[in-house]
């Protein structure tokens, strides 16, 4: 019983952790209201950034707060017909992930 216990503590515990480390979708008003208070650039002015590392046309944008800072994260459709996942960091406008779609 007390294995049983401590196994049920240990799976809680470690549901809630994940839980602190979990992407957050940010909503457009959120994301205005960062843009106005400097927090974080507009997403138009990093979209041409985005696309120079990867020439084509984007599919979807997303805003997220992850690990403490705030990410777009931008689907891409290269003009060879790949599709290419780009993050940048919405505050410095660095690019922090460029990687292929599977």
């Amino acid at each position: 019983m007390k294995k049983l216990i401590a196994l049920s503590c240990a799976a809680f515990l470690g549901l809630g952790s994940a839980a602190v480390f979990a992407d957050d979708d940010v909503s457009s008003a959120e994301a205005a209201k960062l843009v106005e208070e400097g927090k974080i650039k507009a997403l138009d002015s990093l979209e041409e950034k985005a696309l120079s590392v990867k020439g084509g046309q984007i599919t979807d944008r997303d805003l997220e707060h992850e690990y403490g800072r705030y990410i777009y994260k931008l689907d891409i459709r290269a003009d060879d017909g790949t599709d290419w996942d780009i993050d940048i960091d919405a505050n410095t406008g660095e690019v922090l992930k460029t990687e292929q779609d599977d």
